[in-house]
């Protein structure tokens, strides 16, 4: 045994047999001698090995010793035949050496060229991936409803909290603002007419059924819709996102679900709450400066609404933020992986949130007006 420990190993090396013989592209890469801590520089890889479709595999049988520094050794040659699409067969190397190289060669997925997968999904891709992604959330939340996927009732309970509550001070002063403008402006006409007595109708079915929601989402597009896209954004370009994937926890579940389900609980009491708030505020103007006492004008407002103005204005603000909620946390988990990713899905997020809160509400009314409603 002393004789074995004293003979020294032989000198490692590696070299290529051709085991296609033909078109096929297939290669075994051997292995031989003690690699601890060595250089080894293989020859080039065969003609034949070159394009996607190949096969390369790696016969370790005849290594005599290796250390930790076999995978650092071996991914400067093949990091380059994987991304040209080379199927790899590690089956042949050592545990700890396959594991490593698993986790550091580049994936097909990551070869392909950055800018022209941008405008992919920037142009007709857009859609798909866009349903993809609403797919994905919908069969998240149909595995919580069925008891085979975990929510996170603590994180949901922190998003209820920021986007209700935290949301409160800047809905009520934007939301305010609009019934005074609307009162103002709805006023001026009516005043000229002589048929200032429905100011009230005015405001109350103009907050009810369209500005408290729509109000309500362009300012939530800003202030939550920004803020889910810099997070995943943030965490995607940390690599923490990766990490969950890698513990078996899915994102969407995970990340998504709570952040749309909050929007989603909050939205109807976030809009009543801005219905009121507009609909007092257009009451300032019409008793200080169209001279319309203060029972006269909540009279009006009584008159003029409707539960089916209720319903709709509540339908209405409750698609907006789950709008807001999908196209931050869309953004995010689409960002790449730079400071100036983060920014711009940050961007992305809020222009496409506006974008969508419009079209909706264009159809919307479209639809209901067509319906009568």
């Amino acid at each position: 045994m002393m004789d074995d420990m004293a003979r020294p190993h032989p000198s490692p090396s590696a070299r290529w047999l051709d085991a296609a013989g033909g078109a096929g592209g297939a290669a075994v890469l051997v292995l031989e001698g003690d690699w601890r801590g060595a250089v080894v520089r293989a020859p080039q890889p065969p003609a034949g090995l070159g394009g996607a479709g190949a096969t390369l595999r790696i016969d370790a049988g005849a290594l005599a010793a290796w250390d930790a520094d076999l995978a650092p050794a071996l991914w400067p040659l093949l990091a380059p035949l994987a991304r040209r699409g080379v199927v790899l067969d590690l089956s042949g190397l050592p545990e700890p050496a396959r594991a490593a190289l698993a986790l550091a060669l580049p994936r097909p997925a990551e070869t392909a060229p950055a800018e022209p997968e941008a405008r992919r999904w920037r142009g007709r891709g857009g859609l798909r991936s866009l349903l993809q992604f609403v797919g994905e959330v919908l069969l998240a939340l149909g595995a919580v409803l069925r008891g085979r996927g975990v929510l996170r009732l603590r994180e949901l309970l922190a998003q209820l909290d920021r986007v209700g509550p935290g949301s409160l001070p800047i809905v009520t002063l934007t939301v305010f603002l609009a019934g005074l403008l609307l009162a103002y402006v709805g006023g001026s006409q009516l005043d000229r007419i002589g048929a200032g007595e429905y100011i009230a109708q005015v405001v109350t079915v103009g907050v009810v059924r369209e500005m408290a929601a729509i109000m309500t989402g362009i300012i939530l597009a800003g202030r939550l819709g920004a803020a889910f896209a810099a997070e995943l954004a943030s965490m995607q370009a940390s690599e923490e996102i990766d990490a969950l994937r890698t513990l078996g926890v899915d994102p969407v579940a995970h990340l998504v679900l709570p952040r749309l389900l909050a929007a989603v609980a909050m939205a109807p009491l976030l809009v009543l709450y801005a219905m009121a708030v507009g609909v007092l505020a257009g009451m300032l103007p019409t008793v200080g400066v169209y001279r319309i006492g203060a029972a006269e004008y909540l009279h009006g407002a009584r008159e003029a609404f409707t539960w089916t103005h209720l319903w709709i204005g509540l339908a209405k603000g409750t698609l907006y933020l789950a709008l807001v909620a999908l196209a931050g946390c869309r953004e995010g988990l689409r960002a790449g992986r730079s400071a100036q990713a983060v920014g711009e899905a940050t961007t992305r997020a809020v222009v496409r949130a506006l974008v969508w809160i419009v079209a909706a509400a264009c159809a919307s009314t479209v639809v209901l007006t067509w319906l009568r409603y």
